[in-house]
């Protein structure tokens, strides 16, 4: 830090099993990615391409060495490994993993009716080789999931393979764990952190808000996902108590 004041929360550093922040990238040129991680890459945990957009991002082999160069990990977004499932071509989708060089994978089955069973298999097969993140809940908002459901999902996903488990809210912040309005579902919250430790889940929590609510629910270091690369360093203040949001949230009561 630049310097120096008492009563900030410790944060666990790079690379980090908690605390982690994951970056969405919908679509980044190479020179953004640069200019990006120039003044925010030490507070970029891991890279999402979102859904599909590496399908059409030109020069994706240029863009992914940036990546590499600034020993930042990236994966594609789970809609793309679905979209491969759904036409039947799971060999092809391996393939595209070895061609970039993928050490991570997300299994989804936000936008793919799937039974969770054969998801689970999935898990199981990609781990061997990759570093799996699986995430759980739909995309559409009329889909609502008891929290028990929640908890059954993560848990067999976990024992499959995952090593760690993404909690669905899409990019805009507005389905799964949120309801439409952006509101945290609290009481589904609450009810997974009684069966899933929190270091093992990814909150996808694109807006302050909602940051703002998991920070001072679960600490510095919760795990927070689907952040937009020029919100990596406000959302590095709310998780050190230097935005009003938390302002009290770490100071000597």
């Amino acid at each position: 830090m630049n310097y120096s004041l008492k009563n900030i929360p410790e944060r666990t550093v790079q690379p980090r099993n908690a605390g982690l922040t994951m970056v969405m990238d919908k679509g980044l040129s190479i020179r953004e990615v640069e200019d990006f991680l120039s003044i925010s890459g030490v507070y970029a945990d891991i890279v999402k391409l979102g859904w599909a957009t590496s399908y059409v991002t030109p020069g994706l082999d240029k863009k992914l060495d940036v990546y590499r160069a600034a020993n930042v990990p990236f994966y594609f977004g789970g809609t793309l490994f679905e979209l491969f499932i759904a036409r039947g071509q799971f060999d092809d989708y391996r393939r595209v993993l070895d061609k970039y060089k993928l050490q991570y994978v997300e299994v989804s089955d936000g936008s793919l009716e799937m039974p969770h069973d054969e998801k689970c298999e999935y898990i199981r097969r990609l781990s061997k080789d990759f570093t799996v993140l699986s995430e759980v809940g739909s995309k559409d908002a009329e889909k609502i999931i008891a929290p028990y459901k929640w908890i059954a999902m993560m848990k067999s996903e976990l024992e499959a393979g995952a090593h760690k488990v993404i909690a669905e809210a899409r990019e805009a912040g507005n389905v799964g764990i949120f309801r439409g309005t952006g509101e945290v579902r609290s009481g589904l919250v609450d009810e997974i952190l009684t069966q899933i430790p929190a270091d093992i889940i990814i909150w996808e929590a694109p807006q302050k808000a909602q940051q703002t609510w998991f920070i001072q629910l679960l600490g510095a270091n919760v795990n927070l996902g689907n952040i937009a690369p020029n919100e990596l360093i406000p959302l590095e203040t709310l998780r050190l108590g230097l935005r009003s949001d938390t302002f009290h949230h770490f100071l000597p009561k």
